[in-house]
Formats: structure tokens, C-alpha cells, sequence
């Protein structure tokens, strides 16, 4: 679980080891990265107290080549030298001082919020996928919360899509919001999906995780987040009704044929018809579907980067979404016909790629 943490890149050697704090029955091992710390107490079998810092990836690596049997560590205190026991052999190792395993940050003057695991697990997976990567725009590069005292909502966008996922079943205190980065985000749902609770506290630079018996801690991303509000169109009159699956599969068969650099398919929607098209005049490529929707509004064609298309409904769980249009130059809204849990409110926004004509 803590392997996720380490960075292949790390300034400092000593963040290429586990830090493990022992105390009587119990010891608490840290993997960090300076940006982003996780912890986790295991129950063990000690009666001492103390530090040590063990190698990640050796100690990793053996640990995978045993079954599960019971090990016993014997640590010298004054040459770092670790001793691996089991009931097949003898293992070496050097270690480092646990005092120079760089401490994590207290929260000072912060809040706390606690919310379900599943929900917040949920929300991670249906927008982070829409997060940005450029590093110009750092801001784009995690997740909005957006706390308030009916709702809480979680916000990516790249400003090519945006995912909009709010949950009115989850509540805040006080109103605030903050940017969390992409990697605690992942650590985070890998690790919380059996847990029941998560306590989310947080001040102007610092978030932790807390569940069980793990603990997260990151620096927030710094800097305003884009009025993403702004740029969700209000009133989109056409709308189409169509079986999430098929839809997507439609759409990853067709842009096989698409032009390599755009990526784009044509939808043309018509009646109760909607046509998916790709084409790559380079090559000669050409593909066409056609599937049966349900569709309330003028005939329209608009196109689409069918990379953005296939990821939001393949990060959605509802049997049928919804498209909701404006005009072919407008931002496209993705919508599950009906919501997956009770309190939630689902928005992916998409920006229509320019049809050559």
C-alpha cells in the first residue's frame, strides 16, 4: 500500500527507505516523498522503542518472494544493520537513521470534515481521470473541493473536459474549497475501498486522509481554480437518450478509422438515429455505425475527440446516459439518465472538436 508513495526521483536518499516507529505492540510505517506522506500502524510483536529507516525496494522485494509466514526483524541500533528471520534462513541488510526521515507536517488551525470511504472512493474515480497534466497550468492537475454546508463537490478538468461530481448526502461544517494533487488521490482510493469512514482535515496548505489505521498527508496545490461554472452551458434544448455500452463500444470501433492527430468522430443525430462516423482521409480509412436513441430536438451534427468521449462513458456506471446539445461550436453535456446512488448529481462536460466539412 505505502509502495505507491515512493518516487523514482527522490532529492534525498532517505526517501527510498520505510520509516518504522516502534512502540510496545505496535509499529507505524511512513513512505513519503515531501509532497505526499502516507502512514499505516500494523499490530507486531516488540516490547522495544524505536526508529529505523529500511531500504523500500529490497525490503519490497523479499517480503514478495515469501509466503506468509511470521518474520522477525533484529535491528542494531547503532550500525543500522537488519537482520531478517525466517524459518527458512538468515537475510542482511543496511539500514539508515529514522531520524533523518523528514516528519510530517502538523495541521495547525485546520478543518475536518468526515465523510463515507465508498463516496469519496466514487468521486475520485469519476473525475480524476478528467484531471489535467500540463505543468503550466498546476491548478488543472487535481481535484477541486468544493466543501459546503448541503453538498460537497469534487471538480477535474483539463480544459478540454470537465467532470462535475457533487453529493448532497455529504455535508461540511463551513464552507471552503481547496486543490488536492493527483497521487494522494490514488494512493487514497487504492487504499480506502474497505474502509467505512475517512476524516478529511485540512488548513491553507495541507490536507490529511485519515481511515482505519492509514493515514495520507499532501501539500495542496496552490492557486485560484478556473470559474469552471462559467464555461457549463445552461441551456442545451437537444437531447439524446442512449445505452451507455453501446454507445461506447460504437465509439471505440469507429475511431480506429479516425484521423491519428485529432482523434475525431462525427455524430449526427437525426430522429430516433444517431450516426457515428470516422475518417482519415490520409489513408482512405472510413468507418460508420449506426444506433437507435431517443431524441428530443433539431437534427444536429457535432464532433467529438473520441478519446475524451470513450473515457467519460467508461468512467460512468449507468446503463444509459444522456447528451445534451446546444449548437455543433458548444461544449457537449454527459449526463447518467438516472443517479447511480441516491444524492448524487453527475456533469462531464466536453468540447466539441471543429467538423472539416
Amino acid at each position: 500500500m505505502l509502495s505507491g508513495v515512493l518516487s523514482t526521483s527522490n532529492t534525498l536518499p532517505i526517501l527510498d527507505h520505510f520509516l518504522f516507529d516502534l512502540a510496545p505492540g505496535e509499529a507505524v510505517i511512513s513512505a513519503s516523498d515531501l509532497e505526499t506522506t502516507m502512514t499505516v500502524k500494523l499490530e507486531v510483536r516488540t516490547e522495544d522503542t524505536g526508529m529505523i529507516a529500511i531500504p523500500a525496494k529490497m525490503l519490497l522485494d523479499i517480503l514478495k518472494a515469501f509466503p506468509d509466514i511470521p518474520l522477525t526483524f533484529k535491528i542494531d541500533t547503532d550500525t543500522y544493520a537488519i537482520e531478517l528471520v525466517s524459518d527458512a534462513g538468515k537475510y542482511k541488510l543496511t539500514g539508515a537513521n529514522g531520524d533523518e526521515f523528514p516528519r510530517t507536517p502538523e495541521l495547525e488551525g485546520g478543518s475536518k470534515v468526515e465523510i463515507a470511504a465508498d463516496t469519496l472512493v466514487t468521486a475520485i474515480n469519476r473525475t480524476l481521470f478528467a484531471a489535467g497534466s500540463d505543468d503550466l497550468r498546476p491548478v488543472m492537475s487535481g481535484i477541486f473541493f468544493e466543501m459546503y454546508e448541503d453538498s460537497i463537490r469534487f471538480v477535474a478538468t483539463d480544459a478540454h473536459r470537465l467532470v462535475r461530481y457533487a453529493r448532497t448526502d455529504a455535508k461540511a461544517g463551513e464552507s471552503s474549497q481547496f486543490i488536492v494533487p493527483k497521487k494522494p488521490l490514488n494512493l487514497l482510493k487504492g487504499a480506502a475501498t474497505a474502509a467505512e469512514k475517512v476524516v478529511m482535515s485540512f488548513n491553507e496548505s495541507n490536507a490529511q486522509f485519515t481511515f482505519d489505521e492509514v493515514s495520507i498527508s499532501c501539500r495542496l496545490i496552490e492557486g485560484k481554480y478556473p470559474n469552471y461554472d462559467a464555461v457549463i452551458p445552461k441551456n442545451n434544448p437537444n437531447r439524446m437518450t442512449i445505452n451507455r455500452m453501446d454507445f461506447l463500444q460504437a465509439i471505440r470501433r469507429v475511431a480506429i478509422f479516425a484521423n491519428k492527430t485529432t482523434h475525431q468522430v462525427r455524430l449526427r443525430i437525426a430522429g430516433s438515429e444517431l450516426t457515428v462516423n470516422a475518417e482519415d482521409l490520409d489513408f482512405a480509412n472510413e468507418a460508420t455505425e449506426r444506433l437507435t436513441c431517443s431524441y428530443q430536438g433539431e437534427d444536429i451534427e457535432i464532433g467529438f475527440n473520441s478519446r475524451f468521449l470513450a473515457d467519460m462513458l467508461n468512467n460512468l456506471g449507468a446503463p444509459e446516459v444522456t447528451l445534451e446539445l446546444s449548437a455543433p461550436n458548444r461544449a457537449g453535456i454527459i449526463r447518467p439518465s438516472e443517479p447511480e446512488e441516491p444524492g448524487e448529481d453527475l456533469l462531464m462536460l466536453v468540447m466539441p472538436v471543429m467538423l472539416n466539412a
